[in-house]
């Protein structure tokens, strides 16, 4: 009789055979180039994440840009800029096409440099040398220029926030060609130079007002420009009512300290734009960023204010797409995803962990799904008792609560199949390095567990979310499977498009292809 352990029978699809390891040396799938480079692009930070530091993945993001055609990079960069709202990927990705193809380069700039600190990030990726040059070159200047020139003024007061490099760094740099007096008057006044004084936009004019007198009115400005000024608590109220969404959000515990909340109907003002559908929306908040800002408020915040945040979540969560039949949300909740879901930076280490966004991934599908089973998992599955019509921000709570242990991917799906489960969609919210279940030396545990499972669920389907990027899977792209990176808002449509069948063969990669240039 031949070795059963060797040569057991699984019914329906043939296991496919693991292809590489992953960082806890476990069998796991590797996941092709575009892919790879998709991922980084919604989830990379280049900051160290659990598993690798910040110059590993910059080597990763450089290695594998390098393997994908242009206009793949253009339209993935374009991709995590706009569905991901990220950042420091989109510009990097960027710097290497201007090296690589200055055609898509131009189509893609202002796509993925659509405001002032995207501007200063890619300048200052490009003179790192990290792509390969540290000049800028012919048509990065060029493009540099454009979008100096077409931006508003409005849109240029905002970008002389910041350093390293300023905006007066980059306009020394680009020399752009002023169109009218009013801007050439602009361009001397960031970068220090005698100015004609009339020809000053007007926030520009009323800023050196405030300057000389604070009886003046409060400037429209960035409110960086004045903090190294003496404020009273009216002018951070004024500051406020001008401010923009995301401003508000950020600045909770400032305006608190500054006393703010002490002026009659502050609160209540501010309350009232936190969780104003119109404001949530153009703001393109993520959903962590309001659970970072929860979590960040101090206990001083007035209560009406912090409250506002959940219903800000609840709204920003209202258009979470509905997902029909038998739905099982398994978010990771091992000792791994304890880390910054954005990576450690010093001094600017998200509070937010990896837990937190898969515990709320999970706590929005279930208020979607109320019906739907919620199956933690570390070394084996944790029982937490969730009620659907908690807010989400409660319920993710308790689940980022619990945890700690080993990662074992393949459990949810052991105790699915131990329970006979009708199952339509299973949804992994994890960074995927499963290796307490590494038993079988050519495939996943995962992979095993999802192939049992689907002898008595045959259309059922699996999503993976990556939430950090590490190039490997537990389960390979196939009809039934499905891996996706990120931890923005359009992961759940992905996921619902996916589950009614609406995605083509190739899934993630065929929403990157639509990006049109």
């Amino acid at each position: 009789m031949a070795n059963k352990s060797l040569f057991a029978t699984y019914a329906g699809k043939l296991l496919p055979r693991a292809t590489a390891k992953n960082r806890e040396g476990a069998k796991a799938y590797k996941l092709e180039a575009r892919h790879q480079i998709a991922q980084l692009a919604m989830t990379g930070t280049l900051s160290r994440t659990f598993y690798a530091d910040a110059h590993a993945q910059l080597a990763d993001v450089m290695a594998l840009a390098e393997k994908v055609s242009p206009e793949f990079l253009a339209k993935a960069a374009i991709y995590a800029r706009k569905r991901g709202h990220m950042k420091d990927m989109p510009a990097l990705m960027l710097a290497v096409l201007s090296r690589r193809d200055p055609a898509f380069f131009a189509l893609a700039f202002p796509r993925v440099v659509d405001n002032g600190r995207m501007l200063r990030t890619f300048v200052q990726v490009m003179r790192s040398g990290a792509t390969g040059r540290k000049s800028l070159g012919s048509r990065p200047k060029s493009e540099i220029q454009g979008w100096l020139n077409s931006a508003s003024d409005q849109a240029l007061m905002r970008a002389a926030v910041g350093s390293s490099p300023s905006l007066a760094d980059i306009v020394k740099m680009v020399h752009p060609k002023p169109a009218s007096p009013e801007r050439r008057a602009l361009y001397a006044w960031l970068v220090g130079k005698p100015y004609d004084v009339a020809m000053l936009p007007a926030p520009a004019r009323s800023f050196e007002a405030f300057k000389r007198d604070r009886m003046n009115p409060v400037p429209d400005v960035p409110f960086q420009m004045l903090t190294a000024l003496e404020l009273t608590p009216e002018h951070w109220v004024e500051i406020a009512k001008r401010a923009g969404w995301q401003m508000l959000r950020m600045n909770l515990n400032t305006f608190d300290r500054q006393c703010a909340f002490a002026i009659d109907g502050f609160a209540e003002m501010v309350a009232a734009r936190l969780k104003d559908p119109a404001e949530i929306a153009k703001a393109r908040v993520l959903p962590y960023q309001l659970m970072m800002a929860y979590k960040a408020a101090s206990k001083d915040v007035p209560h009406q204010v912090r409250e506002a945040l959940q219903d800000a979540m609840e709204v920003s969560l209202a258009n979470v797409p509905a997902v029909s039949g038998n739905v099982v949300i398994c978010p990771d909740v091992s000792g791994s995803m304890s880390s910054p879901v954005t990576g450690v930076r010093k001094g600017a280490t998200s509070a937010v962990r990896c837990i937190d966004v898969a515990a709320l991934f999970a706590a929005a599908m279930l208020r979607q799904k109320p019906a739907a089973k919620v199956l933690p998992f570390e070394n084996d599955v944790v029982n937490v008792a969730l009620n659907p019509r908690d807010s989400v921000m409660t319920n993710a709570a308790k689940l980022a609560s619990v945890g700690g242990g080993g990662t074992n991917c393949s459990a949810p799906l052991q105790v699915l199949n131990k329970a006979h489960a009708k199952v339509d969609l299973v949804v992994f919210v994890s960074d995927n390095q499963s290796w307490m279940d590494a038993r079988h030396p050519d495939r996943t545990g995962m992979m095993t567990e999802w192939t049992k499972l689907k002898r008595k669920n045959h259309g059922a389907k699996l999503v993976c979310i990556d939430i950090q990027p590490y190039g490997t899977t537990q389960a390979p792209e196939r009809d039934d499977i499905l891996n996706v990176g990120g931890f923005s808002d359009a992961v759940f449509e992905i996921v619902a498009d996916f589950a009614r069948g609406s995605l083509g063969p190739e899934h993630w990669m065929d929403e990157i292809e639509k990006v049109a240039l």
